[in-house]
């Protein structure tokens, strides 16, 4: 049976937020008994790889089209940003507890939130802004307790 890649976005962040769960106490185990830039070149490693088996059985090969202008900056500026955040989580799970190092890395949900909504025009709701001013309150009090 083949995978749906259209599948929900609900799906998919389901997913995400199980991949992240589990990475997470497996990345502070690694970061114990090996530096934090082997264990982010190693595990990055593997999902590079697994992000290469998934572009290829998905496009068949044709992604050159996609290796171009304005997608193509957007890319490589994702990828440095990319770069700097995982590193600074790896290097901060070597030596803090999860329970701080997380909520504190989680607020770039918060932040990612805002750059959508001011810059992308994602809509805002009264609903919406109460949860992500709630989930900086919850990210203060869990990072902080």
């Amino acid at each position: 049976m083949a995978l749906d890649f259209e599948a929900s976005y609900i799906v998919w962040a389901l997913i995400a937020l199980t991949g992240y769960t589990i990475f997470t106490p497996l990345a502070r185990v690694a970061t114990q008994q090996a530096p934090s830039t082997v264990v982010a070149l190693v595990a990055n490693s593997v999902l590079a790889t697994s992000a290469l088996v998934v572009v290829l059985y998905t496009t068949g090969g044709e992604i050159g089209q996609y290796l171009t202008g304005n997608a193509l900056l957007y890319m490589i500026g994702a990828g440095l940003f990319l770069t700097v955040g995982i590193l600074a989580y790896y290097r901060a799970l070597s030596t803090g507890p999860i329970s701080v190092v997380t909520p504190i890395y989680g607020m770039f949900l918060v932040g990612s939130s805002i750059i959508g909504i001011v810059a992308l025009g994602d809509p805002l709701s009264i609903r919406k802004a109460t949860g992500i001013a709630l989930a900086v309150v919850a990210i203060y009090l869990t990072a902080t307790g």
